[in-house]
């Protein structure tokens, strides 16, 4: 393996210039530092990561909250994930996962140890645990999901209201009149989850404009559930003639229950998803949807936290919220309500 030494030599300056060269500590004139980096090029000198995150006390890490909770669709969170590390390492950072449930402790923990040097939060909940460690003293943070309180945070995520009302706006322009949302596992509201409670008061708010009568039901995902609820919509409100999902490993289930029961979609009853646009593509029936753009809000995520470690001017690093623009794409589960049936027919 090539030392510091043997680039120095090959250089012909001492080790400590090469050391400035390389943790940008002390300026060096442009030819000294033409002659290092070629010298590192032709050598294929690699710094070593604890020696170089030491000298320059950066560890060009960043830590990835991520908890892979059972009532969460992980495809999701893990093609967010895999956004981040890649656009990370593109910039020059390694990324570190933690997948635990531990959340302040976890934060402190990591940033106290200086192992990374600044982190990004998934899983974002209304009044989250881990934020008032950001806010007092905390490394440079980006936040997938928008906290109640965003003031002094740096967020960024699909404006999940604003799909909620884009499912409404589609259903009643086709005019159903009764829709019913199947919603996220229990424990998703129970923990006031940001996505999930957004999108929920964006189809209520917007349900309520459109004087369309609303039901909403959370639900585990496995068939035995999804028919538990269906059961119990159909009996609750018998007229519902539309579903809005947002719930991923319902919709295979819903699908199959609705053809079960003898209720074609989308001749008499639609469903809309607000899901992952693979699994709306390819459901048994192709659904109307509103995509979970998961590798954009990972490339993101990255991008406005370089743009906080490297003090870019465009403003791009500063605390804010930035919320991407919902699109509803239509396909074969959304139509008009069938006709009121005739008495006797």
């Amino acid at each position: 393996m090539v030392t510091l030494a043997e680039v120095a030599r090959h250089a012909g300056v001492s080790a400590s210039t090469v050391s400035y060269v390389l943790s940008g500590k002390r300026p060096i004139s442009a030819v000294t530092r033409r002659r290092v980096t070629a010298s590192i090029e032709q050598l294929g000198y690699q710094p070593h990561a604890g020696a170089r995150a030491l000298a320059s006390s950066r560890s060009r890490i960043i830590a990835l909250m991520v908890p892979l909770r059972t009532d969460m669709y992980v495809p999701v969170m893990l093609e967010i994930a895999v956004a981040v590390a890649t656009t990370a390492r593109a910039h020059g950072y390694d990324v570190l996962l933690l997948t635990g449930e531990e959340g302040p402790s976890a934060l402190r923990r990591v940033t106290g140890s200086g192992l990374a040097e600044a982190v990004i939060l998934m899983d974002v909940q209304l009044d989250d645990g881990r934020l008032p460690v950001l806010r007092t003293a905390g490394p440079p943070a980006v936040l997938v999901g928008l906290p109640a309180d965003p003031a002094g945070l740096n967020c960024v995520d699909l404006d999940f209201r604003a799909a909620g009302a884009l499912c409404v706006d589609h259903l009643a322009g086709l005019g159903h009149r009764e829709i019913a949302v199947i919603g996220e596992s229990p424990g998703v509201y129970a923990r006031h989850t940001g996505f999930a409670e957004r999108t929920l008061g964006g189809l209520r708010s917007r349900a309520a404009e459109r004087e369309v009568r609303m039901l909403h039901r959370p639900c585990e995902g496995s068939h035995d559930a999804v028919a538990g609820v269906l059961a119990r919509i159909l009996d609750e409100r018998p007229r519902v003639s539309a579903f809005v999902v947002q719930n991923e490993t319902a919709v295979e289930p819903l699908l199959a229950l609705l053809r079960r029961t003898g209720r074609a979609v989308p001749e008499d009853v639609s469903v809309v998803a607000v899901c992952a646009d693979q699994i709306a593509a390819q459901a048994s029936v192709p659904l109307t949807s509103v995509a979970i753009p998961a590798q954009e809000l990972g490339r993101r995520a990255v991008e406005r936290l370089i743009a906080r470690l490297t003090g870019r001017p465009d403003g791009e690093g500063a605390a804010g919220v930035e919320l991407l623009t919902p699109v509803l794409t239509v396909r074969d589960s959304s139509g008009p309500p069938p006709p009121p049936r005739t008495p006797g027919a």
